[in-house]
């Protein structure tokens, strides 16, 4: 019933809020959801090394299973990516080395979730005094934001993530909040990042929205930093 009801709110607020999505990707950026359907998109099969212990078969069963889930609980409403809290990760079919990537969220009060990069968590989104943007789950090197640059819950935040080897830059309203510092690999603590993987939207037990999400992974020349698609309004 909690997440019935703040399921209920989040859209009240956006209805409200007049939501403004299908932004056209900045130069130099493409689109990764195309805020009509789940295209270039595919369920939680598993993590990096069970996937990696699955026989094709096994593989292509857990695969089927996911995406069935993806489709139960990820939905498309006005052009904005919306979860109902009662699934899994929503991941990328293709895998990324190094990119920047521009994503808008939204979540409720008491609010969580993350961006996985090369299928490892993650980049810190929640409703909490130390502010979103970290990366969460580094433990011997630093995990905490710079600054706290969120919104109040249910306005639109942007993040602006970089990766470049295993080394993160992240942007959260266009404040700096994570300086060129590198992503510890939780699934094999002690190994190297892996050199490619999926970008996931984290899924933890509560309604969350995204938007605008757009990549880039060619950095033959600087792109100058793109000014926040949040930073007008909710």
């Amino acid at each position: 019933m909690r997440i019935i009801g703040l399921m209920a709110s989040m859209l009240a607020m956006m209805a409200a809020a007049g939501c403004h999505s299908g932004a056209a990707p900045p130069e130099g950026y493409r689109a990764l959801f195309n805020g009509k359907n789940l295209s270039g998109w595919r369920g939680l099969a598993g993590d990096p090394p069970a996937l990696a212990k699955m026989s094709d078969y096994q593989r292509a069963e857990a695969e089927r299973t996911a995406n069935r889930r993806m489709r139960e609980h990820w939905r498309v409403v006005d052009g904005v990516l919306t979860f109902d809290g009662q699934g899994d990760n929503l991941c990328t079919k293709r895998d990324y080395g190094d990119f920047e990537l521009l994503v808008d969220w939204r979540i409720p009060p008491g609010g969580d979730s993350g961006i996985y990069i090369r299928g490892n968590p993650q980049v810190q989104i929640w409703d909490n005094p130390i502010g979103s943007g970290g990366l969460y789950n580094n433990k011997e090197l630093p995990s905490k934001p710079l600054a706290v640059a969120d919104k109040p819950p249910g306005e639109w935040n942007t993040l602006r993530i970089r990766i470049i080897g295993d080394r993160v830059t992240v942007h959260m309203n266009d404040v700096l909040v994570v300086d060129d510092t590198p992503l510890e690999n939780t699934w094999q603590r002690g190994e190297p990042l892996p050199a490619s993987g999926s970008i996931e939207l984290q899924a933890h037990g509560g309604p969350l929205e995204f938007r605008n999400i757009f990549i880039r992974t060619k950095f033959d020349q600087p792109a100058s930093a793109p000014a926040s698609s949040a930073a007008g309004g909710q």
